[in-house]
């Protein structure tokens, strides 16, 4: 911090005093976030947007858009901590501190994210998607940039330069599948037909903060007017993909023997564990049909065609972290692909029917 005095001179304009350095926590990530308390007697968070300058303009664009938007939010929808100020030239918002609170992640971990809290956040999004945008606030109507169909057919030298040697694998396998190009492709050509409404765009599980007065999002920089299926889609994806992953584990079973998997083996507890997962699923389609009953003909075909991707887009994420790919990522990506390019077979699997 002592490197970028804008951060504490936002703290003293807004009269939040500066960080005790001594009691102060900043997890590493794909920002710079700070939080702990002020000489003030203030707890607060921190994030300084980082990336090329219209990167972070564009991100810190969207996300004071939702600030303004969520003044409109009805009780219960989807919202984020409070925000006590912000640089918008910096990059740098401030955001109330958030005590008693657990990131959905630890819920996860230990077990405890259950199907009232999965319909509890159905219900969030389903609120935010069916709030009328109105005139009075400018929301960013750009499409999304993944899929990305363009990088399917060939990466930037630029960005083969900085990928790892797990990155530039991931995106061999995609590029080499004829198939899933042209599965994503038909999935952006739905998504361009689809309603555009009020949505997170970036939503995964370590973005829900579960507290007593209830439940809050963050990370709104990719927020904007889109396919509310992207969201249904990544909150789908993150169960899938957590249910592929425990193949390997002994969450929810009695004993396991760590020994080499079959291939009828690993259906079997594939099939297994999808069954202790999914419910989460059918949960959260509950609690979303509940806030926003009416959807459109092609919605749980794009819902589903985004769980699949989102499943892809783990892989690409884990192989920043590593050289090589493991077993139980690929087998993640190849259910997601399945599920891309399939989707009428894997929504009723997934839980979401009962619509219209």
């Amino acid at each position: 911090m002592d490197g970028i005095p804008a951060v504490e001179g936002l703290l003293t304009r807004l009269g939040l005093g500066v960080f005790l350095r001594d009691s102060l926590k900043a997890p590493i990530g794909r920002n710079d976030v700070w939080a702990g308390p002020t000489t003030v007697g203030k707890d607060v968070f921190v994030k300084r947007l980082l990336g090329s300058e219209e990167d972070v303009s564009s991100r810190m664009r969207r996300l004071m858009d939702f600030e303004r938007f969520s003044a409109e939010l009805p009780p219960g929808s989807a919202r984020s901590p409070t925000l006590l100020g912000s640089d918008e030239k910096a990059g740098i918002v401030v955001y109330e501190y958030l005590d008693n609170t657990r990131n959905a992640v630890e819920l996860v971990v230990d077990e405890s994210f259950d199907d009232e809290l999965s319909e509890l956040v159905g219900n969030a999004m389903g609120r935010l998607h069916g709030t009328d945008p109105g005139t009075e606030v400018t929301i960013d109507t750009s499409e999304p940039p993944q899929p990305s169909v363009r990088l399917l057919y060939g990466l930037s030298s630029s960005m083969f330069e900085n990928l790892s040697f797990g990155e530039l694998s991931a995106w061999r396998i995609m590029q080499q599948d004829e198939e899933l190009i042209r599965g994503v492709e038909r999935l952006r050509e739905m998504e361009r037909r689809a309603p555009k409404v009020p949505a997170h765009c970036d939503l995964r599980v370590d973005q829900f903060l579960v507290a007593e007065d209830g439940l809050y999002v963050t990370d709104w920089e990719e927020f904007r007017l889109a396919d509310a299926a992207r969201d249904v889609g990544a909150f789908a994806g993150e169960w899938l993909h957590r249910s592929v992953l425990d193949i390997v584990t002994s969450r929810g079973d009695t004993t396991f023997v760590d020994t080499e998997l079959t291939h009828e083996k690993v259906l079997e507890r594939g099939v297994t564990k999808m069954r202790r997962l999914l419910p989460r699923v059918h949960h959260f389609w509950r609690g979303y049909l509940g806030a926003r009953p009416s959807i459109d003909e092609e919605f749980e075909s794009r819902a589903t065609a985004f769980a699949g991707w989102h499943l892809l887009d783990r892989l690409i994420a884990a192989a920043a972290r590593t050289a090589r790919l493991s077993g139980i990522e690929r087998a993640a990506a190849g259910v997601g692909r399945a599920a891309l390019l399939t989707p009428e077979k894997f929504a009723s699997t997934l839980g979401f029917e009962g619509a219209r």
